[in-house]
């Protein structure tokens, strides 16, 4: 029987994004403040997935030795490293996010049974590398408040009340959305950056946070009029509207996840998702969502 098993390290250090054949300014203009000299730091935490066979013992690994690899090929040479000089791979392509994690793929892959390495600069923004050349995954994550109802416009109250609860009671209610934005893409062999960063904040902003964000979605969204909006419609809603903006800027939009609370969150993979939410009433009552 296979089994994947997930490690956690985590190593400080600091790194700078300037190349030394574009000019102040054009520095500037690419990589905006993480141009500034010289540098800046963060407390990154790695996570690297193993996949191999249950042995007699009941383990892949023995998770001891896993450690020591990690700290002998990683993080040893890592923690309270300035990134440019500590490896000569990133002297050939920045490091970003997300070629730390390929290349520290690269190094681990001679000892381990690699099958994933998330690599998290800060709790806002990872990066997922899984052994495809230079294709990686850059994941953000933003916030905002938002009030809904669910009620489906076509059923009594009395009928919504059976299929949604609470939450079909006629003011509405708020939640604060956690929204996590995963693009897909090539690492640029110079640049590191499988998409310009700000650019991708920017669209995430003028898109969705800033319309949605202390907004009554059934009233101030529109298309919300006649959709209810629940967590699913809401995720598939900001998945169809975030794959041209985010296509323009030279990625490929992979996943949205949705946090609605502590206790409910949904996800939606941009490949397999329909072009329009369900709006059609259900004909059975369903149980009522809490």
């Amino acid at each position: 029987m296979q089994c994947i098993v997930n490690r956690r390290a985590q190593f400080s250090a600091s790194h700078r994004y300037w190349l030394p054949e574009f000019s102040e300014s054009e520095n500037v203009e690419k990589f905006g403040l993480c141009s500034k000299f010289p540098g800046h730091g963060h407390n990154y935490v790695l996570f690297i997935s193993l996949l191999g066979e249950l042995d007699e013992y009941g383990m892949v690994l023995n998770l001891s030795d896993v450690k020591q690899v990690i700290k002998r090929e990683i993080t040893s040479q890592l923690d309270f490293s300035y990134l440019n000089d500590a490896w000569a791979e990133f002297q050939q392509t920045l490091p970003t996010t997300e070629n730390i994690a390929r290349v520290i793929w690269q190094k681990l892959a001679p000892h381990l049974p690699i099958v994933k390495v998330q690599l998290f600069e800060h709790p806002e923004l990872w990066a997922e590398y899984m052994g495809n050349g230079m294709e990686a995954y850059l994941s953000i994550s933003t916030h905002f408040s938002a009030a809904h109802r669910l009620a489906h416009p076509d059923l009594s109250l009395e009928e919504n009340t059976n299929i949604y609860g609470k939450c079909a009671r006629v003011n509405g209610h708020g939640h604060n959305y956690h929204l996590e934005v995963t693009v897909k893409g090539e690492i640029d062999p110079r640049t590191g950056m499988t998409v310009d960063l700000g650019a991708l904040n920017q669209v995430i902003e003028d898109h969705i946070v800033e319309p949605f964000d202390h907004s009554f979605l059934n009233k101030d969204i529109p298309f919300f009029a006649k959709i209810v909006p629940t967590a699913e419609n809401i995720a598939l809603y900001i998945s169809n509207t975030l794959r041209s903006p985010i296509q323009e800027i030279g990625a490929e939009l992979y996943k949205i996840k949705l946090i609605e609370s502590p206790n409910n969150s949904c996800e939606i993979y941009a490949a397999n998702s329909e072009t329009t939410p369900v709006s059609a009433a259900v004909s059975q009552p369903v149980l009522a969502r809490v």
